[in-house]
């Protein structure tokens, strides 16, 4: 006996939401290597958007499907996208006070008043700690307290002022830059053609060629004027018309209202003027000035561009593959810590990691700026983003591509970009206030040109609206801010603080630190001096095991007499003194003299003998001297020549160290150093920096944990990248590389920046001051005015790019 089943339709679910696919409805996209279901044109439309926004993790890392499209607004969906904890792991990270931050992208900033806008409004917002925008970067740095606001509410904010914002990754930014640049010359054609036609009708109209009142073919010429003029104000002049409108409705004034109004303007005079068949018209003018401001802005925004993509380029050197030790191809973003990678000669390293196999050379110039390669060996660190040279090796990474040394040099060049100095915040306050200044002169302009010249009072206005538009002020200072510190960033100094090339400009006296900094902190083990019953191999295992515990260039010298297993029970360091450790009930104590000794002097006459401060380092063990150690750390090769360049700068130097007096008078003397202080703790180098004269600026260069404290006190500050992590941190300023020929290097690009800055903000200022007596007069012709007015920002970036030779 036979059964007839009928076996029921699998029913077809959507990728996106989990909704059931309606029979004969076809959507379907490609996620994730593989043609999926869609149920409808709302979740197809959403899941684009996530797999043109490289987002296609949500899919893998989601723990329920997404609802329904048409509940939330597209674009609002589309942002919250950007709430899921697993997508924020590629681009949000997290700073000493535990508060997220992102570097955003903005589309649509133009100006200073752009970005003070959108800071205006963001920071309104419970939870936003800070936001800063840079107009020459045209992104945003925003710092906020996720457990108060979300990151899709901030970025709607943004998008609701008209704005479009997004995690700056290069590669979206590039390819969004090329597509802006095509679409302004798209505008830009349709003016320039667009001139070009109706300068030949206006020649007629301007010689009054058709001055015979019965013929009517000049009115038919006013007519194809406008045909012809009016897609340039339509479609060529939208940019204005969007940046204007923004402000508007923020209420604030920004560089494109006053070119917005005078557009507008004349084109409705022309048209009345058309209608009527009284007045004069002024298409030529409308379609020469949409000409000359979109090439101006044209010129600027590449400009602008060049400028600001040397920090960003460094994230584009990380390859967008990397080989798996098993020979698999994976995507150089998804590695994981402990994955292990072969890199091949010539590849660019995809992660930050340990060698575990093989020895080579590694171009590490991106990140210090020395062309010479450095030779690389089991256990040594390699990073993310140089090259390999010579050999096979595998690496086994150590960190993920957001917390790579690259990325981290990025974010930190992003914060000074930033962070803007005082100078700049004054320009920019001057420029937004100029604005409305603006606007007052042209409106009087208007009054008065109307009353007495009637004829001519339409473009004389215009002419005051567009020669005085402070583009050129407000670009002064940031377009140098920015080349400056990006050749401060290849020449391996890594920018840390957004005062640093204000406060270079003005330091008079220069703080440094012997060990590791004037010397090459590779400590050398000259002489070892017995007090005790136990033997040299004892001693040298003792002071070993204590110094494990430090990570000053003096502990380094120890390291290869340490055991494989800890020593001590329990050990104690004293910054700036020594160490102290237990074990078995005996209590020892390496460091210096006075410290080891508790400040007495338990040798005996024969040994009272040994000069003291032959020794830099002592062992004690229950108060009894059991040995001490005699060493010697080089000079760096540019110590010298960096002692003279500031004493020929008329600067005043000073060693401060906590080494003996015998070893930093010796270095003292080899330098000429006149002014030192020894057996320094880190409370006596931060209470001789306080005591300092007042109008001393200061500059200190250390690398130690007990140069902490006065690197974070000084006026300015320069850790090296040798130095220790809680250095690092309270330094204004980073060395990556071991040569100390780039900080000369700093104060110099710093004199020029500052040089350069006065230059842009006197010709802005005078231009202004000079075209606008001169357009009110009624000297100015329009196109005259629009030629001026984009040439001088023209003039202000391009003086700033000479930072960058």
């Amino acid at each position: 006996m036979t059964s007839n089943s009928i076996t029921p339709p699998v029913l077809q679910r959507c990728y996106h939401c989990d909704e059931p696919i309606t029979s004969g409805l076809q959507f379907k996209l490609e996620i994730l290597g593989e043609q999926r279901n869609l149920c409808c044109a709302g979740c197809e439309a959403v899941a684009k958007i996530i797999v043109e926004n490289d987002l296609t993790d949500y899919y893998q890392h989601r723990t329920q499907a997404a609802k329904k499209s048409d509940i939330v607004p597209l674009s609002l969906q589309t942002l919250q996208l950007y709430d899921h904890q697993d997508i924020q792991a590629d681009f949000v990270s997290e700073n000493e006070q535990h508060y997220k931050e992102i570097s955003l992208s903005i589309d649509g900033v133009s100006c200073a008043a752009c970005a003070w806008l959108i800071e205006k409004q963001v920071k309104k917002h419970t939870g936003v700690i800070t936001i800063e925008v840079n107009i020459t970067t045209q992104r945003a740095l925003l710092v906020w307290n996720d457990s108060s606001v979300k990151l899709s509410s901030l970025l709607m904010v943004i998008h609701q002022l008209g704005y479009k914002a997004a995690p700056f990754e290069p590669d979206k930014q590039e390819q969004h830059y090329q597509y802006t640049m095509r679409h302004y010359l798209y505008k830009l054609g349709v003016a320039g053609i667009a001139t070009m036609q109706v300068m030949m009708f206006a020649v007629a109209l301007y010689f009054d060629v058709l001055d015979d009142p019965n013929n009517n073919f000049g009115h038919y010429l006013r007519w194809v004027s406008l045909l012809v003029a009016t897609p340039v104000l339509l479609y060529s002049a939208l940019p204005f018309y969007r940046n204007a409108w923004r402000n508007i409705k923020a209420l604030t004034l920004g560089m494109d209202v006053p070119v917005s109004i005078a557009l507008l303007f004349a084109y409705g005079a022309s048209l009345y003027a058309t209608i009527t068949k009284q007045g004069e018209v002024y298409f030529e003018s409308i379609s020469m000035f949409t000409f000359f401001l979109l090439l101006g802005r044209f010129l600027e925004m590449r400009a602008r561009r060049h400028a600001a993509a040397m920090s960003a380029n460094l994230l584009k050197l990380i390859p967008a593959m990397a080989t798996l030790v098993s020979g698999k191809q994976v995507a150089a973003k998804t590695l994981k810590i402990s994955d292990v990678v072969t890199v091949f000669p010539g590849e660019y390293l995809p992660a930050d990691g340990i060698i575990v196999q093989g020895s080579t050379t590694i171009d590490e110039s991106m990140l210090t700026g020395e062309s010479v390669a450095v030779k690389r060996t089991i256990n040594d660190t390699v990073f993310a983003g140089t090259i390999n040279g010579d050999n096979n090796i595998n690496v086994k990474v150590i960190h993920n591509r957001k917390d790579a040394l690259i990325s981290n040099i990025v974010r930190l060049q992003d914060h000074a970009l930033y962070s803007k100095p005082q100078i700049a915040l004054v320009a920019d306050n001057v420029a937004r206030y100029f604005v409305g200044a603006i606007l007052v002169i042209a409106i009087s302009t208007w009054f008065y040109w109307n009353t007495n010249q009637p004829q001519d009072a339409l473009w004389i206005t215009l002419a005051v609206l567009v020669a005085t538009c402070p583009c050129a002020l407000s670009l002064a200072t940031p377009t140098a801010i920015t080349c400056s510190t990006s050749m401060l960033g290849k020449r391996g100094l890594l920018v840390r603080r957004s005062h640093v090339l204000e406060t270079l400009c003005k330091v008079n006296h220069v703080i440094l630190d012997k060990t590791g900094t004037l010397t090459k902190g590779n400590v050398e083990l000259v002489a070892t001096k017995n007090f005790s019953k136990y033997s040299t191999a004892d001693i040298l295992l003792y002071a070993a095991e204590l110094e494990r515990y430090s990570n000053h260039p003096i502990a380094t010298m120890f390291r290869p007499y340490q055991s494989k297993k800890a020593l001590f029970d329990k050990v104690e360091n004293i910054i700036g003194q020594g160490l102290i450790g237990t074990i078995e009930q005996q209590y020892w104590r390496i460091g210096k003299y006075e410290f080891v000794t508790h400040g007495q002097s338990p040798l005996s006459d024969s040994q009272l003998s040994t000069n003291i401060e032959d020794y830099s380092i002592w062992l004690s063990c229950n108060k009894n001297i059991i040995a001490a150690f005699k060493i010697e750390d080089p000079l760096r090769d540019d110590s010298q020549q960096l002692v003279d360049a500031f004493k020929q700068q008329g600067m005043k130097v000073t060693m401060l160290t906590g080494d003996c007096s015998i070893n930093a008078k010796r270095v003292a003397q080899q330098l000429n150093i006149a002014h030192f202080h020894v057996n320094m703790t880190p409370e006596n180098k931060l209470d001789y920096l306080q005591k300092i004269p007042p109008n001393d600026v200061s500059l200190m260069i250390g690398d130690g944990v007990n140069d902490a404290p006065i690197l974070a006190g000084a006026h300015l500050s320069i850790a090296l990248s040798s130095g220790t992590d809680i250095a690092k941190s309270s330094a204004d300023i980073v060395l990556l590389g071991d040569q100390l020929q780039p900080i000369l290097t700093a104060r110099q690009l710093a004199l020029r920046t500052r040089n350069i800055i006065h230059q842009n903000l006197v010709w802005a200022l005078s231009y202004n001051l000079i075209i606008l007596p001169l357009a009110v007069a009624g000297l100015v012709a329009p196109y005259i005015a629009v030629i001026g007015m984009s040439t001088s920002s023209i003039i202000v970036v391009s003086n700033s790019l000479r930072l960058l030779r």
